[in-house]
């Protein structure tokens, strides 16, 4: 394996944000086909705190963890 190998994207933090993504995608894509679109809208908006904004949370955060991954580990290791 060369010693440059570029491991910006095969890190902890990338993996983890995929699994966030990926069940809160499950999460939402449920209640989806039990609710329909205008209630899980109307759930999303309201004052409540809901399944369906703990997804949308879940989301972010896995974007988040991906993109602290990618800054993280861009650099070149070799430097």
């Amino acid at each position: 394996m060369s010693p440059i190998y570029n491991r910006k994207w095969k890190n902890w933090y990338t993996a983890i944000g995929m699994l966030f993504i990926v069940m809160a995608g499950i999460v939402l894509a449920r209640q989806l086909i039990l609710w329909g679109p205008e209630f899980v809208f109307d759930f999303i908006v309201n004052a409540e705190v809901t399944n369906e904004k703990i997804s949308l949370a879940m989301i972010g955060f896995g974007l988040f963890m991906i993109g602290f991954g990618a800054k993280k580990f861009g650099e070149n290791p070799i430097s």
